[in-house]
């Protein structure tokens, strides 16, 4: 009988698990419901591909990002395990062969985005799959009360209704208490084992810096260490701005963000993943799927909205085990910063109610019309269009979107992608211009398999191929479809809104109270934590972290900044004895002291001096007066 490690020695070649990873596996296997909680880089992948070699059906495996299901299908085909994966970006074509070989069980593992769940015609093709286990990634996606709610994730509960006997695995790095009870609630879990690995990462320096010139302390940060290092920002134009600060310091920098093209992505994500760039500055468009062991600094330029999101972001430092650092930079500005993000996320109804409004007028959408339609929206355009706060709009779109009344999604983007239409004997009969043959010979010098389905292309790589601009590239695969000689799917970054409802006068809409003040509540709770961790200077950074996420028994980590400056300051016994030697004696000469005064003669010590005066009063060596300690002869 193949076992567990049997398959991890053969596909992975490892020949023992990390912690944790066989107990979620053997749960799986054994048919029960599962959640499991590991950190950032603790393998939650291997826990569910390795039962979906040993299971006699496919394993449906729901996951968020498209990025993130392309890389994981396309390492399982290096490994020679046989997958595929569904998202809305899938031509007809595409879609039926994957649909094709779940159905004749061609392949193990299934990769589907949430919103396919909510399509009729999908949920009926998967009604002739032979389905073992569901997986749901990121599964605190699904939780009202977790950080980063997405509506189509309640779609999910689908498929416990379509494969009731399949168990369940929920995976996701971080989550507190309440969301992990939450999930199983959402999931229709039944009595399922949990699974967590402490949220400690005994590895990582929690660092907090404040400067009101945040570029110079980044900078010092990154010239005073070395290694792989990310630096996370919250706009696009910053990235730009501080990779060239920081290129400008002769160190190799390069920034990411949501706007870039698929090539640029992979370009630069590459790079950094070989040493060839050191720093990379990215908004949170980078980061999950991301798996560099060697990043030794991970620096927050920007404060987070939760630490939910900052554990997830500073734990991709030191995977490897080895020493790092996340070193977050705060300024005054920040804690009033803070307060106006609850506001942004969460804005007066009455904007919300305007925005839905004016959305349907942007779109021509006619009262009690638009049911069940979906529409392009040119979000920036909508913004300008109707002087809105982008911010602002965006929350509202997001609130509605949980309310039920719109699903928006923000900018999806896809690949070009061609497929011939005509036979290879038809080749000679073509009449193309040079540039347009060039362009044609070049693609089938580079892409094999365009006669039997669709490819995806880069058309800079076409063009550096042939040392011609990408404009030409364009113009030479419009042309070539026009004439019917191949298909030409352009790659598109568009924002759509879809009407689940038909369009209603905004007087009739009910926000309800579990999307807005409850979740309002929520947030809030959320931005306060982050602040107590960012500003506090009284308690360990990771005891705040851990207690957070439930761990209340937590030690120090006696390697983040407090507890660092506490070590420095407390004196040891002896140490100890000599400062009360001496404060006695400074006393005793005096006869009668202000407390002010001791306290200045010890500054770097007022905390434990303060405690030692304390000590010697309750042991009646000196008494203390109102402000004055007096000797005791």
């Amino acid at each position: 009988m193949t076992t567990p490690v049997d398959i991890l020695r053969r596909y992975w070649g490892y020949d023992s698990f990390r912690p944790l990873q066989e107990d979620i596996i053997q749960s799986l296997l054994s048919g029960k419901d599962t959640i499991g909680l590991l950190p950032t880089g603790g393998g939650k992948s291997i826990t569910f591909q390795v039962p979906a070699l040993i299971f006699e059906g496919l394993t449906i495996v729901v996951s968020p990002l498209i990025s993130l299901m392309k890389d994981q299908v396309d390492n399982l085909f290096q490994r020679g395990i046989r997958a595929v994966y569904f998202h809305s970006g899938l031509t007809r074509r595409e879609t039926k062969l994957a649909l094709d070989r779940c159905r004749l069980d061609k392949v193990k593992l299934a990769y589907i985005s949430p919103e396919r769940l909510k399509q009729k015609t999908f949920i009926d093709e998967m009604r002739q799959w032979r389905v073992s286990a569901i997986v749901v990634d990121e599964a605190h996606c699904i939780s009202q009360w977790g950080y980063d709610f997405r509506p189509s994730y309640l779609a999910i509960s689908e498929l416990r209704l379509l494969f009731p006997e399949a168990p369940m695995l929920a995976l996701t790095a971080s989550a507190t208490p309440e969301v992990v009870a939450d999930i199983a609630d959402k999931l229709a879990m039944k009595s399922p084992q949990i699974f967590s690995k402490s949220f400690a990462r005994d590895n990582i320096s929690y660092i907090v810096r404040r400067d009101e010139h945040k570029e110079g302390r980044l900078l010092k940060v990154l010239a005073n260490t070395c290694g792989s290092s990310i630096v996370y920002v919250r706009s696009r134009r910053r990235s730009r701005e501080l990779a060239a600060a920081i290129r400008a310091e002769g160190i190799s920098a390069e920034y990411y963000h949501a706007g870039l093209s698929p090539e640029e992505k992979a370009d630069r994500q590459d790079k950094w993943k070989n040493g060839t760039i050191r720093v990379i500055v990215a908004t949170n468009a980078f980061g999950m799927g991301i798996d560099k062991p060697d990043v030794r600094v991970v620096v927050h330029y920007d404060l987070p909205s939760s630490l939910e999101e900052y554990y997830q972001e500073a734990g991709r430092a030191g995977r490897d085990g080895l020493p790092s650092y996340a070193v977050l930079l705060v300024s005054k500005s920040d804690k009033a910063l803070l307060t106006r993000r609850l506001g942004e996320a969460y804005p007066p109804k009455e904007y919300i109610l305007r925005v839905y409004e004016l959305l349907g007028n942007f779109l021509d959408i006619i009262v009690g019309g638009g049911y069940n339609k979906v529409y392009e929206c040119d979000f920036n355009r909508f913004c300008s269009v109707f002087k809105l706060q982008p911010a602002v709009t965006r929350s509202a779109l997001s609130i509605l979107t949980r309310s039920g009344y719109i699903e928006y999604s923000d900018e999806s983007l896809t690949m070009s992608r061609i497929m011939i239409l005509v036979d290879k004997s038809e080749f000679y009969s073509l009449a193309l211009d040079d540039a347009t043959e060039s362009v044609f010979q070049g693609i089938l010098r580079i892409y094999p398999g365009l006669f039997a389905d669709y490819v995806q292309i880069s058309e800079s790589r076409i063009a550096l191929s042939l040392g011609v601009t990408e404009l030409a590239v364009t113009s030479a695969l419009v042309t070539l479809s026009r004439m019917h000689v191949i298909h030409y799917i352009p790659r598109r970054l568009t924002p759509y809104v879809y009407y689940p409802t038909s369009r209603e006068l905004p007087r009739y809409l009910v926000i309800p109270r579990t999307v807005y003040e409850e979740q309002r509540a929520r947030f809030e709770k959320r931005l306060e934590a982050i602040r107590r961790f960012a500003f506090s200077d009284d308690c360990c950074r990771s005891q705040i972290m851990l207690e957070y996420f439930g761990e209340t028994d937590a030690a120090e980590c006696g390697i983040c900044d407090v507890c660092r400056d506490r070590l420095r300051r407390e004196p040891s016994e002896e140490q100890r004895l000599q400062l009360i030697e001496n404060i006695m004696r400074l006393v005793a000469d005096a006869g009668e002291m202000k407390i002010e005064s001791i306290l200045s003669a010890y500054s770097t010590r007022r905390k434990i001096v303060t405690e030692i005066l304390r000590q010697l009063a309750d042991e009646g060596k000196l008494r203390i007066v109102g402000d004055c300690v007096l000797h005791i002869c």
